[in-house]
């Protein structure tokens, strides 16, 4: 499998979620989800033949995010898939922010199953052994198993710390894309929670409209049967907005997903500003060094220094040891312009890889927000056409009246 895209030799699903109680790191009895994937070649199956079993196994939510960070740590210059978010954000007030309700368990499964389909759809992370061996081996020490080299954790904690003078105008103006988008997403999905709280409200006061017509046909004789049905059909029309909220999520999870994304994006900004960072500092050792050789050979001090003042108090150092210090600069030097030269192939490898990456992304992007927009505004049409059809079937039963 390894070699080529995964998802082309092998089906994946996060087929169910359970919920489990146990004792935390801490020993202290904790209630927990965990999610079930399920894996089969990607075969055809013969026609009225059986499908292979599944292999399954069982992960949490935290496994997912440390298959995530190590994802982030070896390859610094991809997109990574974001993870569902932990808790629920920008609901409406009715629906529950508990992550442990069974809705917003369902909408995580759905989003976990589709990192793992980004993943293993990638043409670079679904060739990672990690990630094969995440999807097909029951590890009960994943973090043991998933080996982070010390340097590539302090490298990721300290992306934010510096800020490279020499940051390309490529990557500047990702980041502030991304920085934009970022706030768009936001944007969009508080108006669309206080649309959602409105639009509850609006189908809620229509049951008053179901009982007002139900009590009313208790005192008609000619006019009884059509308010009963009219009322009915508001009662119909009240119940449906759970319904159509609940999808509505979906499709606001799918605005998330990007909004998670963002995050990613700026990652590899901030990846690509240390490499420039370091690259900048390694030049500036240089200089200073190639600095301090010409003032041993040429006896001149151009800046105030330590030694200098040292050598006016205590007097000049030897012909041989001037020497021997020269010959240690020009090493440092030597080694200084190499280091230079490896970083230099470093950042534009980085800057090749990322950028491929990059360029897919946006196609995926485009793709996938295109397709979501149009499908919500399909949803809202739909929605409307139910409200208009209850109104006309109230029509016809007023008609029979």
């Amino acid at each position: 499998i390894i070699g080529t895209v995964l998802l082309r030799k092998m089906e994946i699903s996060v087929a169910e979620a359970d919920k489990r109680t146990g004792k935390n790191t801490v020993n202290m009895q904790e209630t927990y989800t965990v999610y079930l994937i399920e894996t089969r070649p990607a075969e055809s199956v013969p026609e009225g033949g059986t499908p292979a079993a599944p292999d399954t196994l069982w992960r949490r939510y935290s496994e997912f995010e440390l298959l995530r960070t190590y994802l982030l740590v070896t390859y610094p210059y991809i997109i990574i898939p974001p993870l569902p978010e932990k808790r629920a954000e920008f609901v409406w007030h009715k629906l529950s922010a508990d992550n442990l309700d069974p809705d917003f368990v369902e909408r995580r499964r759905v989003g976990l199953e589709n990192f793992l389909l980004r993943v293993a759809s990638h043409p670079v992370l679904s060739n990672d052994k990690i990630v094969f061996l995440f999807l097909t081996e029951v590890m009960n020490n994943l973090e043991y198993f998933i080996f982070f080299p010390e340097t590539q954790i302090i490298a990721l904690k300290i992306q934010t710390r510096f800020i490279s003078a020499v940051f390309s105008r490529r990557f500047m103006g990702l980041k502030h894309y991304s920085d934009e988008l970022n706030t768009i997403i936001l944007q969009l999905l508080r108006v669309r929670a206080r649309v959602a709280d409105r639009v509850y409200g609006v189908y809620k006061v229509h049951g008053n409209y179901g009982r007002v017509f139900s009590e009313w046909s208790a005192i008609e004789k000619e006019m009884g049967d059509g308010l009963q049905s009219a009322g009915h059909h508001m009662d119909t029309y009240a119940a449906a907005i759970d319904d159509i909220l609940e999808e509505e999520e979906h499709y606001a999870d799918q605005l998330k997903e990007y909004l998670f994304y963002t995050d990613s994006v700026r990652s590899v900004c901030r990846k690509h500003e240390l490499i420039q960072y370091e690259l900048e500092m390694a030049a500036q050792d240089l200089t200073y060094k190639k600095q301090q050789k010409e003032e041993l050979a040429t006896g001149a001090v151009r800046i105030f220094s330590l030694k200098g003042m040292t050598s006016k108090l205590f007097g000049q150092e030897s012909q041989e040891q001037r020497e021997g210090r020269i010959a240690a600069l020009e090493q440092s030097i030597q080694e200084g312009e190499e280091a230079i030269k490896e970083k230099d192939a470093e950042c534009q490898e980085f800057v090749q890889k990322a950028w491929t990456d990059i360029e897919r992304f946006k196609e995926q992007k485009d793709k996938d927000l295109r397709e979501a927009l149009i499908s919500y505004a399909i949803m809202q049409i739909s929605m409307c056409k139910k409200g208009i059809q209850v109104w006309s079937n109230a029509k016809e039963c007023f008609n029979k009246m």
